[in-house]
């Protein structure tokens, strides 16, 4: 009966996080065409790189390391990062590229 009650609660928990990283993965995607469009890049596409424990800065944060590509000419690709912590964009970086 508790290893039952356990299960359960242990697959919802997997549920909610899976639910939660689906949320960050699509706001993420938003920030970064909308940041393409300010900058008048073409957006081709976004994928999470990983999560990590330190922040490039050095301060001990769980957060998303979104890469994602862009085009400034259609004809060439460049990779950008963007960095989510929780649903909070913390930061974009976007390469040097043609205009």
């Amino acid at each position: 009966m508790i290893a039952d009650l356990l299960a359960i609660l242990g697959l919802t928990l997997i549920c909610f996080l899976f639910w939660q990283q689906r949320r960050q993965a699509e706001l993420a995607k938003l920030f970064a065409t909308r940041k393409c469009d300010q900058l008048d890049l073409q957006f081709i596409s976004i994928a999470l790189k990983g999560h990590k424990l330190k922040t490039p800065d050095g301060v001990w944060r769980w957060h998303s390391v979104y890469q994602f590509e862009f085009s400034s000419l259609g004809d060439d690709c460049y990779q950008g990062t963007l960095i989510m912590q929780g649903f909070h964009l913390a930061k974009f970086d976007v390469p040097p590229h043609r205009m």
